[in-house]
């Protein structure tokens, strides 16, 4: 999977059930597969991952050394709440309640496209996040993005 776009608004019902959004799901190899999800790292947020993408991620996590313990204490933090979790016949993923708690998930969600994985935001949360980082954004893209292109086989 190269990359996943879009932004949706959903609902995730009393028990924690969301239906994913169509246009969501084509985006997807394979549902069947199964997901992982997992807490985020910096924000309060969600991170539902493709089969694919997170066995990549592993490969990599995988590579550190254990017996230094700031690896292995990245490890922990990383993989703290990871739940395996599959597209149920109705086309709906179920959110585990300690991941909802984390989240803060309580309704009224967003779900954002992260290149190959997606996010997923109680929309307050998500809404304060985009309005807070609005200030910084131009800084931001220009410390990130401004020498992408130095080599000039890049479009500026």
């Amino acid at each position: 999977m190269n990359s996943i776009t879009g932004t949706y608004e959903c609902k995730v019902d009393a028990k924690g059930r969301l239906m994913l959004p169509t246009s969501l799901k084509k985006q997807f190899k394979s549902l069947e597969d199964g997901f992982v999800l997992k807490r985020s790292v910096f924000q309060p947020c969600l991170e539902l991952y493709p089969m694919k993408e997170w066995n990549e991620m592993m490969l990599k996590v995988n590579k550190l050394n254990r017996f230094v313990k700031k690896n292995n204490d990245f490890i922990r933090r990383f993989t703290a709440g990871v739940k395996t979790i599959e597209v149920d016949s109705a086309g709906r993923l179920l959110i585990p309640k300690d991941l909802l708690v984390f989240s803060k998930i309580e309704k009224d969600i967003v779900m954002s496209s992260a290149i190959n994985i997606v996010e997923i935001w109680d929309k307050g949360l998500y809404e304060s996040a985009i309005d807070n980082a609005t200030d910084d954004f131009a800084d931001l893209a220009e410390e990130v993005m401004g020498n992408l292109f130095e080599n000039g086989d890049g479009i500026s």
